[in-house]
Order: C-alpha cells, then sequence, then structure tokens
C-alpha cells in the first residue's frame, strides 16, 4: 500500500485488525469497504463463516442481532461491484478480499457489495503449489472447451446421427486444437518468490485470479488467528459471535 494511504481499524470482540488498502488497483472495492466503515455499516456485524486454516468472512447485513445457530451471510445490499482482479495481488496470509457469489451465476466474477474475508491460510510445499497450477490450468482448458463447443454441439450431434462421423471428429478437433493454442503454457505458473512466500508465510493460493485482492492487515494479525480459532457450528458461524464493535479510519 502507499505510504499515505489510510488504515481501517476494525475494533472486534476479539481484538484489533488494522488493514491497507490498494487504491491505485482496486478503488471500487476500496471506495466501497470506506465508505461502509465512515458510515458505521459494519458496526455491529459479525465474523459469520470462519474456517480455519482458511479465512474469516465478514460483513453481510443479516448476521447483525441474528439469534445463534442460525444461518447467516445471504444478505444483499442490492448492487455488486466491478471486478478488480490483479495477478500480483495474491491471497497471501493476512490478504483483505471481497467475498463474492460462484462462478455459476456470476461468470464476472463481480464483488459483493458488502461481504469481505482476511485470509489466514496456511503454508505450502512445492508439490501442493505444483498441483494447484495444475488444477487451476485444467479447470481454465475445460472452460474454454466448453464455451468453444457449446455453439457447435447442436452441429455436432447431427454429423453424429447422420454418420458423418469425419465431420463431428473435425469439430472435435478444432476445439483441442483451440484450446492447445491458447494454453500450449501453464499461466498460472507462480514465480519463485510467490512460491516461498506460499511455503513460508502462507496463504490461499488456490483463490487467486477469482476474488479481488484490495488490501491486506498492517496490524492484528495475531487477532486473525485467534478468531480463526473459534468452535463453529454446521454453518461455519462461530458459536458465540466475533463482532465488529467499529471501525476507525486513520493515515499510516
Amino acid at each position: 500500500p502507499d505510504k499515505d494511504s489510510e488504515v481501517a481499524i476494525l475494533h472486534t470482540t476479539a481484538g484489533d485488525i488494522g488493514v491497507m488498502f490498494f487504491p491505485q488497483y482496486a478503488p471500487k472495492s476500496v471506495e466501497n469497504f470506506l465508505t461502509h466503515a465512515k458510515d458505521g455499516y459494519y458496526d455491529g456485524i459479525s465474523f459469520h463463516r470462519v474456517i480455519e486454516d482458511f479465512m474469516i468472512q465478514g460483513g453481510s447485513s443479516d448476521s447483525r442481532h441474528a439469534p445463534k445457530e442460525t444461518a447467516v451471510g445471504m444478505s444483499n445490499p442490492g448492487y455488486t461491484i466491478e471486478a478488480e482482479i490483479r495477478p500480483e495481488y495474491r491471497h497471501f496470509k493476512g490478504a483483505l478480499a471481497a467475498a463474492r457469489q460462484g462462478d455459476e451465476v456470476n461468470p464476472e466474477k463481480r464483488s459483493s457489495g458488502e461481504q469481505f474475508y482476511l485470509v489466514q491460510g496456511k503454508t505450502y510445499t512445492d508439490q501442493e503449489l505444483d498441483q494447484i497450477e495444475k488444477r487451476k490450468w485444467l479447470a481454465a482448458k475445460n472452460q474454454l472447451g466448453d464455451r468453444l463447443f457449446k455453439p457447435l454441439q447442436e452441429e455436432f450431434q447431427r454429423y453424429k446421427k447422420t454418420g458423418q462421423y469425419q465431420k463431428a471428429d473435425s469439430l472435435l478437433r478444432y476445439v483441442n486444437e483451440e484450446i492447445e493454442k491458447q494454453y500450449a503454457e501453464n499461466p498460472y505458473k507462480m514465480s519463485p518468490e510467490t512460491r516461498e512466500m506460499y511455503k513460508s508465510v502462507g496463504g490461499t493460493p488456490f483463490l487467486d485470479g477469482d476474488y479481488t485482492v484490495f488490501g491486506e492487515i498492517v496490524e492484528g494479525m495475531d487477532v486473525l488467528e485467534k478468531i480463526a480459532l473459534v468452535a463453529t457450528d454446521s454453518n461455519d458461524r462461530p458459536k458465540e459471535d466475533v463482532i465488529i464493535l467499529g471501525t476507525k479510519l486513520k493515515r499510516k
């Protein structure tokens, strides 16, 4: 973050967490978070989804005063935010990122207008990072294949029904050739520096490239760890609410 970046101090029932932002590259996400912080929108809202070795998620307005053991996290402020995903902003431990709905209903990866998460994660071995790179590469190939084949599906089925197998095979060859052309090399390969960070500091590398990272923790990492260890119910909601009591803004 810039030296003069604003710092948001989240006063929680578990302690204070200070986060700084990346306004130069994720301006809409940062502005949205800071607007909510200044308006007191997050006051009284809890971290409603906590998964050890993964992340703590909060910001959902339906968690305010929600009875215990009820499912929360489904509130909708009525808008989403354009994805501001940048490859250099990784999900290292302490990253602040925007939550969102899944790709099946949100292919543009637009961010929630209120919910966010803080990464705890874990450390990884080279072998585990290799597997993550490979899975991302294969998933991208499959998605491209689905997009390319969909408009050809009827033609493909017609060729098969009429016994024109060579023409049907030619359509499959076209799709496969396009996939290999665009993904001859794995674009998800991590740099040596990124690998070292995931091996020594940790995080959630499998989320890279899919969610908007717009800030990072600069103080209170111990509080993140404390929250990540709380007991949770079957919905990953803490059995004893961890609440954001208030948010204070200051300059670094």
